[in-house]
């Protein structure tokens, strides 16, 4: 049978990163902050994709000449950099790549 992926939520992202922490036995209140920091980004990230698949690349508008125009969608750009200071938290909190769990010794096979 094969696993169903969970859903990727804000509390499943935030004890992803404090277990992670945990393990590594960084429990100052400094590493919280910055984990609602990269919480905060990923929401933000969350509503970047979300106007960029609504208005695209680049959408219309009506400039203040009353003119109609085609602008770039400052969410691509906003993207990037978001992104960016997601990873700057990740490395900040020295977590590149995360550790793996310690494997339950009474699953499987003995």
């Amino acid at each position: 049978m094969a696993q169903r992926k969970k859903k990727l939520t804000e509390k499943r992202i935030r004890e992803s990163l404090v277990k992670q922490l945990e393990r590594r036995g960084m429990s100052a209140e400094f590493y919280e902050d910055l984990i609602n920091d990269y919480v905060h980004y990923w929401n933000l990230k969350k509503d970047l994709l979300a106007d960029i698949e609504d208005k695209g690349l680049r959408y219309e508008t009506i400039n203040g000449n009353g003119v109609r125009v085609e602008k770039a969608n400052e969410s691509v750009v906003n993207l990037q950099k978001t992104t960016s200071i997601m990873l700057k938290i990740l490395t900040d909190l020295k977590l590149k790549e995360p550790i793996a769990e310690p494997e339950n010794l009474t699953d499987g096979y003995l």
